[in-house]
């Protein structure tokens, strides 16, 4: 099937439709049918199939090393084997920020209300296949990474799970997370930003910039905002998640998953802060992204930075191993 011009495929039961792209493998879409809404981002301009980017005809989509992720990013986005920027070198090489399975080709098999999706990824050395299945108003995700070198294997692995209108809106849509140590992003991170850089916290009194407390509880009503916050779910739970509400639609949009599998949440704040293309100050998005890194970085400042809160911030991959986790994404009406 197409969806917005891109090849996908979707499978559905009576209450959910859940969309995946060929290209990246996103999940674009988590549409609730009794409203018609899907809380998952969709860029404000037109994507592409990332292996059809080019520097060169595609302006459009900035200049840098996330051009060629921004060209066909949508919804759920997998950053896999690193999360954040490539080195000097790696961009210099061609390696796109979020890593290669972001502009990776999948292949894909949907069939009624399962779904299984695979690529390789041939720089990481690692095949990545997911298995997603639909149950009543869960969308039940079985992620799979297998190293096929010889030799173990260090990386950055998060759910880049980034919500949009019409469900987000300023002001407005609420969160719920459980978390026991909070840090505002240590260095500047937009054009906007209100936080104070470094600052740890206890969820949800964020601290801002020049004084004063923020609840992050409620997405911002500022005309203009930018932020990233880590936060480490608690230690003393098996089970760690995240709860978006939407007060206008009545519709609560969870992801839970096992602590120990993914121990930290990033929440990204992109409030018409970005002026650049292809964000052109048009854009507002929320991401809620969970995985084992508790900055986007490099590769090497991931590793360097090894422990924050005495908690991990990368995972390894054994040689010759394949590593298996699971989440369930819940979207289910309120009235």
């Amino acid at each position: 099937m197409r969806f917005r011009g891109r090849r996908a495929a979707a499978i559905e039961n009576d209450r959910l439709r859940v969309t995946v792209l060929e290209g990246g493998g996103h999940i674009a879409e988590i549409l609730d049918k009794r409203t018609g809404v899907s809380p998952l981002w969709i860029p404000n301009w037109d994507t592409i199939e990332p292996g059809d980017y080019d520097a060169t005809r595609h302006p459009q989509y900035g200049g840098g090393a996330d051009a060629s992720l921004l060209a066909g990013i949508m919804g759920h986005n997998l950053c896999l084997d690193i999360f954040g920027g490539p080195s000097a070198e790696e961009a210099a090489a061609g390696f796109p920020a979020h890593g290669e399975t972001s502009v990776a080709r999948f292949t894909i098999d949907a069939r009624a209300d399962r779904l299984r999706m695979e690529t390789v990824l041939s720089n990481a050395q690692l095949r990545v296949s997911r298995e997603i299945a639909l149950a009543a108003d869960e969308v039940r995700v079985r992620e799979r990474v297998e190293n096929l070198g010889s030799t173990d294997r260090p990386v950055g692995w998060t759910q880049h799970v980034t919500l949009g209108p019409p469900f987000l809106v300023k002001g407005g849509t609420e969160f719920r997370i459980p978390a026991d140590r909070s840090i505002v992003y240590p260095a500047t991170f937009g054009t906007a930003d209100y936080l104070e850089a470094g600052a740890e916290f206890t969820w949800p009194d964020a601290p801002r910039a020049g004084g004063g407390r923020i609840d992050m509880r409620r997405y911002s009503a500022a005309r203009a905002s930018s932020a990233y916050t880590a936060h480490r779910m608690n230690p003393a739970d098996d089970v760690a998640s995240f709860t978006a509400f939407s007060p206008e639609h009545q519709l609560l949009f969870s992801y839970s998953w096992r602590r120990i599998d993914f121990p930290w949440l990033g929440i990204w704040e992109e409030n018409h802060s970005r002026t650049t293309p292809p964000w052109n100050g048009h854009t507002l998005a929320c991401g809620l992204e969970f995985g084992v890194s508790p900055f986007p970085e490099s590769r090497r400042q991931m590793i360097e930075r090894g422990r924050l809160f005495d908690t991990p911030s990368f995972r390894w991959i054994p040689g010759r191993t394949g590593v298996e986790v699971g989440y369930i994404a819940t979207l289910r009406a309120q009235c």
